[in-house]
């Protein structure tokens, strides 16, 4: 598990979203509600269908479109159950959360945990 780098809120825009993920080179970036807590998690395939950049994506918010959101994987979540569950779901990095529903990391498939629960393996 790695600790979350790029976060967004799900009010921005997905042309703003669109410019982080480009800017930064990252997969994805994690997205809070305004509560704070863990919304979802946006990817480039995810805004790939907005990649025309029309007058649409200037006025579509990220919590608008399609995005993976909870169920989450937790702290003290079997390695081998989120590692089980990512794939069944198709999932190449999932968020992490804690009991509240703030994200304290996102796990991927390319980190293999070494030990039995998710936190221990970062």
């Amino acid at each position: 598990m790695k600790r979350p780098e790029l976060q967004i809120s799900d009010d921005l825009m997905v042309d703003s979203a669109m410019d982080i993920l480009h800017t930064s080179g990252a997969d994805h970036v994690l997205v809070r509600a305004e509560d704070g807590r863990c919304a979802g998690l946006l990817t480039r395939l995810h805004l790939a269908p907005f990649q025309a950049r029309s007058w649409y994506t200037e006025r579509t918010r990220v919590r608008d479109i399609v995005l993976d959101r909870a169920p989450f994987a937790t702290a003290d979540m079997p390695a081998t159950a989120a590692t089980a569950a990512m794939r069944s779901r198709g999932l190449d990095a999932w968020p992490v959360v804690d009991h509240e529903g703030y994200a304290v990391g996102v796990l991927t498939l390319r980190e293999q945990p070494r030990s039995p629960c998710v936190s221990a393996a970062g």
